[in-house]
């Protein structure tokens, strides 16, 4: 078992590495000068090489990648005397950094990833992200329960009913669910129930997880607005878990031990729950833990069109203000919780299946 965590780690890694070089390649191609970004299209040529030498956009392509891969490492190399050098262990880049030894004026550093600062706040842009990612993990979590709890009710009442109207209904339903952008979905939903219906259901169009009072500025936790950018969210997973389960539950109910188990004169009920769900909810629990990761990256359009700022939002505002050091460090934030949440599922699996660990 040791053996299977290590190579997974050791896979995970790797994918993060590649992620880590397409992200700086694909970046560094992109028309357009950082230090014009941070000081306008009227600085001046001493201000310009100032700040391209800061951010070490001076040197060659090869050494600002490393430069690049020694800030997200959590292990690095810092020069601990020379101010001027881009390697220099500066406490406002690296807060938290322990040197763990020192040869000459170098010293191996433990710090968090460096994600860099961005060219508009200022701002630290790991810092921006912890901010923003508790409001996405809440919208995902919202999203995959109401997915799992409804999904598996529905698709339950599918194949008991198989055939009827009300099953056709929730087929026709599944397949529109999984085919509607998730972009039209959420601006159908905030036009429905915010605007034409917004007098009967009370839910707002635009709105984050905190309100501000307009008379006395105090911030309150406003759940309401989690509604609707919920619902927009969770409607893929649940087209998807509504037909798996229908079609893992019927698949259970045409073998022989439910009707053995009907043979021996239990009722419905105790054989569809005790012995057909249980082996039923397999490759929707397999749906379901690979949904949660995609879910957050995929909360661009319906945080950004609900005015929900999680990491969503920070993504979109960041390319209409052409903000790349916040883009990148999105981008690797929200492929960094992929890969975690593959490995978590794969260590998972080969606790549930020991077969897993031979693959």
């Amino acid at each position: 078992m040791t053996l299977f965590i290590v190579r997974r780690l050791v896979y995970g890694i790797l994918v993060l590495w590649g992620v880590v070089t397409v992200i700086f390649v694909l970046f560094n191609i992109l028309p357009g000068d950082a230090s014009r970004m941070l000081l306008g299209q009227r600085a001046d040529i001493s201000s310009v090489a100032a700040i391209k030498k800061e951010l070490g956009l001076d040197r060659p392509l090869s050494i600002q990648y490393l430069n690049f891969l020694n800030d997200l490492s959590p292990i690095s190399v810092h020069n601990t005397q020379d101010s001027g050098s881009f390697w220099y262990l500066s406490h406002l880049k690296y807060p938290s950094a322990k040197v763990l030894f020192r040869f000459g004026k170098h010293a191996i550093v433990l710090k968090e990833p460096y994600l860099r600062q961005s060219y508009q706040s200022k701002r630290n842009v790991s810092a921006i992200l912890l901010e923003a990612f508790p409001k996405t993990l809440l919208l995902a979590t919202a999203s995959i329960l109401l997915a799992m709890v409804v999904g598996i009710v529905l698709g339950i009442v599918a194949a008991l009913k198989k055939d009827s109207a009300l099953d056709k209904f929730l087929l026709i339903f599944s397949s529109l669910g999984m085919s509607v952008p998730s972009f039209f979905a959420a601006i159908l939903i905030a036009w429905l129930f915010a605007d034409i219906l917004g007098k009967y259901t009370g839910l707002p169009m635009f709105g984050s997880l905190y309100s501000v009072d307009d008379y006395t500025g105090e911030v309150y936790l406003n759940l309401k607005n989690l509604i609707l950018p919920a619902l927009t969210l969770g409607i893929r997973p649940l087209a998807i878990v509504i037909s798996l389960m229908r079609s893992a539950l019927l698949d259970v109910l045409s073998q022989d031990y439910i009707r053995t188990a009907y043979a021996k004169g239990l009722n419905s009920w105790r054989v569809i729950v005790h012995h057909a769900l249980r082996n039923a909810l397999n490759p929707v629990v397999t749906a379901i833990t690979g949904w949660f990761a995609s879910l957050m990256a995929g909360a661009v359009f319906v945080e950004y069109v609900f005015d929900w700022k999680g990491i969503g939002f920070v993504i979109v505002d960041a390319l209409e203000k052409y903000d790349l050091p916040v883009l990148m460090g999105a981008v690797l934030f929200i492929a960094a919780i992929l890969i975690l949440t593959n490995i978590a599922v794969d260590i998972i699996y080969a606790l549930l299946d020991p077969r897993v660990r031979l693959a």
